[in-house]
């Protein structure tokens, strides 16, 4: 799992790289805030898929703190809530970003066809493919220093959302890591549990592609593609730091 895990994880996608290390114009910034919020604003809609076909009590008592880490109380906190405090600091409307207008096509697609994988595969399977999170914090911490060195909208209260889940991530992980290894104790089922990793490294690997092509090269926005402009509340120039 770890070495799928240091092939295929998405921080090696050239658009990661252009992020954290300040190379992302603000447009670029802005698009991927807006696709990214798509897939956060899934997963407890996933989770909740999950937890609907699952029999046993003490597996969905262990499962479901993901939901109220992403959808939070009724007034406050939750992942979504970070996220949209974040989009709102790139100079975006929230509730633009929120309506999930602009969204890439591809973007909805591979979003939707995990939350779909997780509602209809073996629940070996549906738990195997949550285990990015075992690679979660080494992106969520680069991604916190290069936004903190390059973008004057990077500070402790926007970027939250990533503090917290490198808190977060860790129950997860152990809980998910021990399932997958306890149940998969067949050859076949282990090579399952392999690929449904696969596949979600794949979940979010197509999203930076759809971004790469929409954004970067060659720039060729879809059709329902947010344009660039759409919901754009501030300037850029203030909120890159000068290089160095």
């Amino acid at each position: 799992m770890r070495v799928i895990g240091a092939e295929r994880y998405h921080d090696r996608h050239p658009f990661h790289h252009r992020l954290h290390g300040g190379a992302c114009s603000m447009t670029q910034v802005r698009a991927w805030v807006i696709n990214r919020y798509y897939y956060q604003s899934r997963i407890p809609m996933k989770d909740a898929a999950f937890l609907s076909r699952c029999a046993d009590p003490d597996l969905r008592r262990a499962w479901r703190s993901r939901i109220e880490d992403h959808d939070g109380g009724v007034d406050a906190g939750g992942g979504i809530r970070r996220w949209l405090v974040l989009a709102e600091a790139v100079g975006l409307d929230p509730d633009y970003v929120a309506s999930t207008r602009g969204v890439l096509p591809a973007t909805r697609f591979a979003v939707d066809a995990y939350v779909a994988f997780v509602r209809e595969k073996p629940m070996l399977e549906a738990v195997a493919a949550s285990l990015t999170e075992l690679f979660a914090p080494k992106i969520h911490t680069e991604r916190i220093a290069g936004l903190l060195q390059h973008y004057t909208f990077a500070n402790e209260a926007t970027l939250a959302y990533f503090r917290q889940r490198l808190n977060e991530a860790p129950k997860d992980v152990r809980f998910g890591l021990n399932y997958v290894l306890d149940h998969a104790d067949t050859l076949e089922k282990q090579d399952a549990a392999a690929a449904a990793l696969i596949f979600k490294t794949d979940v979010l690997w197509s999203q930076l592609d759809a971004l790469h092509a929409a954004y970067v090269t060659p720039a060729a926005i879809p059709p329902g593609g947010w344009d660039g402009s759409e919901a754009v509340t501030m300037d850029d120039e203030p909120m890159r730091r000068p290089a160095e």
